[in-house]
């Protein structure tokens, strides 16, 4: 029986031609190529010109100048003992005495205070003093025992009597105690200041913590810490070189000339050319007529100092150079400042922590030209405010608060480089993907490299060098403007703009290879099946 074909059904889709061997290797050929290409070519491109390159820094040695554990800062002082008066054996004891008693009181193992006996004098009774030493000891007998600096040199005068002299063989002696006692306190405003910078730098995790006895001293009280703290605030910060501005203003047309040259010359040169070793100086100067104040009272009270200046209409100088600018002004007019604690008295000047001074100078209003000799007040006041500007200490002869002054310096600087370079190693850590071009890299080195040269030479005037060109190395290292720029391109950043530039290639690429993929094992299936069929027969 025939059998009925169903018309209505679809026709079988009609199947491609098989695909020849040829086509199919050189199809396969194709997709590796490109492959090859991407993986071989590309690729190695790519991260050629998109790795950020980081320079090999010493961070363990860095982590370990911020954390206090490469430097001990100790100040070895050397002081001069000049004894004419006692034979070498005596003067010797005695040294050594006053040496045992030194050690005794000192509690503050960053000093070291080291005594020596100078030799006499020559026959025309004059001895140039050590300039190696940090203070020369002048013995003179006399009735009482008394003590006093010489203002313009750093010299202790100590007067004694001829009984306090102790004989060889005694043990203790009231007058090596008291020449200790009397170093103690001419050189305790300066221990307590780099106390007070070593507690800091290490509360900050900067310096000395593994070493207490250098970062406290029993006579940092709270008190003391924050009279240091607003003293801090109040200097500037330490740099190699200042601009100093003054200016004359005035509410009226006159005066409009003034003797400011042989003023400075006379009242502020002296100051300056002593702290030359420490800071360079520049001067500048002008004058401003119909300068009206803020504060139009004629008593000033402690608000009305804020509003003063006229900041909007004062042409005052910016810095020049780079170098930070102090301003001393003094203005033409009949105001005083009152005193809170004392209403009835009054004062003509005030000083603005980090920025200069002010000095109201009162004249008759027919004065047409400020002379010499009426400026010296106002000299004088801004002289000694740049001092206090400088973070000079208060106590001692003026070469003594130099000198301090310069050990402080040194001891902040040395301690701020060290800070700076705990911070890069930290950021470094923090940011993998951040650069570090070679030039940091050679900061890093010389920063490290005067930091041993001024840990080694505290207290000597290359100690100041060194720590200065540490810091300063240390800073440029650290805002190093290639390196900070990558902090603004994080890895999301990086996905966000290469995926839109990635997709479109890179998807044909995958599918091509997923296809091909398929392709070969469809191919491997048939083999075997065909091989199974072959062995079946």
């Amino acid at each position: 029986m025939a059998t009925e074909v169903d018309q209505s059904a679809p026709p079988a889709p009609k199947q491609p031609p098989p695909e020849k061997p040829s086509d199919t290797t050189r199809r396969t050929r194709v997709v590796l190529s490109f492959w090859l290409i991407v993986v071989l070519l590309g690729l190695p491109i790519w991260w050629r010109t998109t790795s950020i390159h980081r320079a090999s820094l010493p961070l363990d040695a860095m982590l370990r100048w911020a954390d206090g554990k490469a430097c001990r800062p100790v100040f070895p002082l050397q002081i001069s003992i000049q004894a004419d008066a006692l034979n070498d054996s005596e003067a010797q004891h005695l040294v050594r005495l006053t040496q045992h008693a030194l050690d005794d009181l000192n509690d503050f193992s960053g000093h070291h205070l080291r005594l020596q006996l100078a030799p006499k004098r020559g026959g025309n009774g004059v001895q140039a003093y050590d300039a190696e030493a940090a203070l020369t000891i002048q013995l003179v007998p006399g009735e009482t025992t008394s003590a006093a600096l010489e203002p313009h040199s750093p010299v202790l005068d100590i007067t004694y009597p001829p009984n306090a002299v102790p004989s060889t063989n005694s043990a203790s002696s009231t007058l090596a105690t008291y020449i200790a006692n009397e170093l103690r306190s001419t050189f305790a405003e300066e221990q307590t200041i780099i106390s007070y910078l070593l507690s800091t730098a290490t509360a900050s995790a900067s310096l000395p913590s593994a070493s207490p006895s250098t970062s406290r001293s029993p006579g940092l009280t709270p008190e003391v810490a924050e009279t240091l703290s607003k003293r801090t605030t109040r200097s500037l910060r330490y740099a190699p070189a200042y601009h100093l501005t003054f200016s004359l203003f005035t509410p009226r047309a006159v005066p409009s000339t003034w003797d400011v040259e042989a003023a400075v010359r006379e009242y502020v040169q002296p100051v300056l050319d002593v702290l030359r070793p420490i800071h360079n100086f520049t001067i500048d100067t002008q004058v401003q007529l119909y300068a009206t104040p803020g504060a139009q009272s004629q008593l000033l009270s402690k608000d009305d100092l804020a509003s003063f200046i006229n900041a909007a209409e004062w042409p005052l100088s910016p810095s020049i150079g780079g170098s930070p600018t102090v301003n001393f002004l003094t203005y033409v007019g009949n105001q005083t400042i009152g005193l809170e604690d004392s209403p009835a008295d009054t004062s003509q000047s005030w000083m603005i922590p980090q920025w200069g001074t002010v000095y109201l100078l009162p004249l008759p209003e027919t004065t047409t030209h400020v002379t010499s000799e009426m400026l010296k007040q106002p000299m004088l006041t801004f002289a000694g405010h740049l001092l206090s500007l400088l973070g000079t200490p208060h106590s001692g002869s003026l070469p003594l608060r130099l000198s301090t002054l310069s050990r402080i310096r040194s001891a902040d600087l040395l301690l701020r480089a060290s800070s700076t370079l705990g911070s890069l190693a930290r950021l470094s850590l923090a940011l993998p993907s951040i650069a570090i071009p070679h030039s940091v890299a050679e900061g890093v080195s010389t920063t490290m490299h005067h930091l041993e040269q001024a840990c080694a030479s505290l207290g000597q005037p290359e100690g100041l060098t060194h720590a200065r060109i540490a810091e300063a190395e240390a800073e440029k290292a650290f805002f190093e403007k290639s390196m900070v720029g990558q902090l603004y391109f994080p890895d999301e950043h990086k996905v966000a703009v290469y995926l839109p530039l990635l997709g479109p290639v890179g998807v044909p690429l995958v599918i091509g290879l997923v296809n091909e993929l398929r392709s070969w094992m469809k191919r491997r299936r048939q083999r075997a099946a065909d091989a199974s069929e072959k062995k079946g027969q």
